[in-house]
């Protein structure tokens, strides 16, 4: 065996000690423990061989995973949100009649971090037809849903064993946009909060509208404000929004003309100045295509967006002065009509849920440029549409 007794390593050695090989052990360790073992949950569409939200265990280390199975069946829960401890998860059920009413639902979960399987809680009116988005404000105290086909948003309060209560705010959509097919009356099709937690966003694909409320999380309630709301291009399909860290920026994925549009946010005044509108498409691409998912990474340095038609992810970095996006890759989705896409808690992973191939593709993120490496690793799950990380 060569030993190398160089005198600068010997220096080295003798000058920093032990105490120094102790700090490279525990910085390793630190590097390592950000590699952790997940629970993924995954929404579909049922009735075509999926009864519900599956599971599999995920180890964001090598990017293998283990199939759990099914956890819960449930009809049609089509986007999932889980609450920062990973002791719930909330499902919409997107259907247009829930106990001989026309309007859709939401069910509640308790999640078994052993097993992975999902403990139904309660099941509720979502308050419109066809939900299709919901989320939790910064609190965890109150989720928030969005009805597609009812056009309207609600709020409902979350119980210390994660039911929910009577709701807190409910805003009905108005108006209609050019297109006759999808826009024939309001679409609201996704609503979070700002990271401040004193706004909530709506994005209206059938108004092509965000709006903006005041949102008041002690009481969960929210204030309508008809001066904060911007109108997109007409024809556009505001789709979903995702934000920078700092709450500086918002981004918009147009569904309808394939693009994405940033907004700056002033936070204080909640008003929102639209800045650059960039396609998702590749330079003279025909055909059919809608943009569907969007997602900001942790740093708020790389944006991504999903293609359904072109089939593809799209990667842009954003400028760190101005949120400016620069188009910096596009590759194949690993399937047909990527609708999902969502990075994994280390941000190492990007998954994208093929909803028509039944199939949710692994990408390795590189760090440094944020560009995509195609990988043999996939989830298989029949019409996979939302994906969620428990961890």
């Amino acid at each position: 065996m060569h030993m190398d007794h160089s005198p600068s390593r010997v220096g080295w050695l003798r000058f920093f000690g032990r105490p120094c090989l102790l700090m490279i052990i525990l910085l390793t360790h630190a590097v390592r423990a950000q590699d952790v073992e997940m629970i993924v949950y995954v929404g579909t569409y049922t009735g075509n061989g999926s009864d519900g939200i599956y599971a599999f265990r995920f180890d964001s280390a090598t990017g293998e995973s283990h199939v759990i199975g099914l956890a819960a069946p449930t009809k049609n829960p089509s986007f999932l949100a889980i609450d920062p401890d990973g002791r719930f998860l909330y499902a919409v059920n997107e259907v247009d009649a829930f106990e001989n009413v026309p309007t859709g639902a939401v069910t509640v979960f308790a999640i078994d971090a052993a097993s992975g399987v999902l403990k139904p809680l309660q099941q509720v009116s979502s308050l419109g037809r066809g939900p299709a988005h919901l989320s939790l404000d910064r609190t965890a105290r109150f989720l928030m849903v969005a009805n597609y086909g009812g056009g309207n948003v609600a709020v409902f309060p979350i119980g210390r064993d994660g039911r929910l209560g009577n709701r807190t705010a409910f805003m009905q959509g108005h108006g209609s946009s050019v297109n006759r097919e999808r826009q024939e009356a309001p679409h609201a099709h996704a609503i979070q909060v700002t990271p401040d937690n004193r706004r909530a966003i709506v994005a209206d694909l059938g108004i092509d509208r965000l709006l903006v409320y005041g949102f008041n999380d002690k009481a969960g309630t929210l204030t309508a404000d008809s001066a904060r709301n911007v109108r997109v291009v007409p024809g556009s399909g505001p789709r979903h929004i995702a934000m920078t860290p700092s709450g500086s920026y918002l981004y918009l994925v147009n569904e309808l003309t394939s693009s994405v549009t940033l907004f700056a946010f002033n936070a204080a005044e909640g008003s929102l100045q639209m800045k650059q509108t960039l396609s998702t498409l590749p330079d003279g691409f025909e055909g059919t295509n809608t943009a569907a998912g969007i997602v900001v990474d942790a740093k708020g340095r790389f944006l991504y967006v999903s293609n359904r038609g072109d089939d593809s992810i799209v990667v842009f970095s954003i400028d760190p002065g101005s949120a400016r996006l620069t188009l910096v890759q596009r590759i194949p989705s690993g399937g047909k009509t990527p609708r999902h896409i969502a990075l994994d808690p280390t941000g190492g992973w990007l998954l994208s849920a093929n909803q028509n191939s039944d199939l949710i593709s692994l990408f390795r993120v590189d760090p440094g440029n944020g560009r995509l490496t195609t990988t043999s690793h996939s989830l298989r799950v029949v019409s996979p549409v939302c994906v969620a990380f428990a961890h």
